[in-house]
């Protein structure tokens, strides 16, 4: 079976489960090539449903999440997002999917995968996808306001930061919490303040 075989397959499987029914969701999912987000080493287990490790410990998300979190953050073209945790670049290449490359900005705490995750979005053709090396919980203010922000690690809760450059009704979704961790969606009030729903439990790598 080719790569573009085992996507297909992939993705087949996460509709059949009925979690993901956003057709523009399913159709980034089946454009990205998982295979070149991992290391060569796991390359084999690229559209098995399941996290995979990336080094520096941490991982790709199993499919299936990146898939929820791409329907839940409701993404338009031309929707400016903002990243927190590029790893290996495989989430900010879905969402470029579906906002275009150019309003994509992801922030990476660790130099050597921002690097990577680069090199990868220029082999790739995602090059209008912008990666900073950073403190994630700083956000990255220069390309404020975001109409959507998502969290890539877990944190206790969404950073101020973050908040603060996300518009006034836009969305904020991460996995939220220290040892049992939630999927948490949050539209942002007018007063700043943020109106909260649970997506169920989660497992993440903390953020740093």
């Amino acid at each position: 079976m080719n790569w573009a075989e085992r996507r297909e397959s992939m993705v087949d499987r996460l509709e059949s489960t009925g979690r993901v029914d956003d057709p523009a969701t399913l159709d980034a999912m089946r454009a990205v090539p998982r295979h070149e987000f991992v290391p060569e080493a796991e390359r084999d287990a690229a559209y098995a449903d399941r996290p995979l490790p990336i080094g520096d410990g941490q991982t790709i998300s199993a499919p299936h999440m990146v898939a929820i979190m791409t329907e839940l953050l409701d993404l338009q073209a031309g929707d400016d997002v903002l990243e927190v945790g590029t790893g290996c670049g495989y989430h900010a290449a879905v969402t470029a999917e579906l906002v275009g490359p150019e309003h994509v900005y992801s922030v990476e705490y660790h130099d050597s995968l921002a690097e990577q995750a680069r090199e990868r979005f220029e082999r790739l053709g995602y090059v209008g996808i912008s990666v900073r090396v950073g403190d994630g919980k700083q956000g990255w203010p220069d390309h404020a306001p975001y109409d959507r922000a998502y969290l890539t690690c877990a944190a206790p809760d969404f950073p101020q930061a973050v908040v603060e450059q996300v518009r006034t009704g836009g969305l904020l979704l991460g996995p939220l919490g220290r040892g049992r961790q939630t999927l948490v969606r949050a539209r942002k009030r007018e007063d700043g303040s943020l109106d909260r729903t649970d997506h169920g439990g989660v497992r993440f790598v903390e953020m740093q």
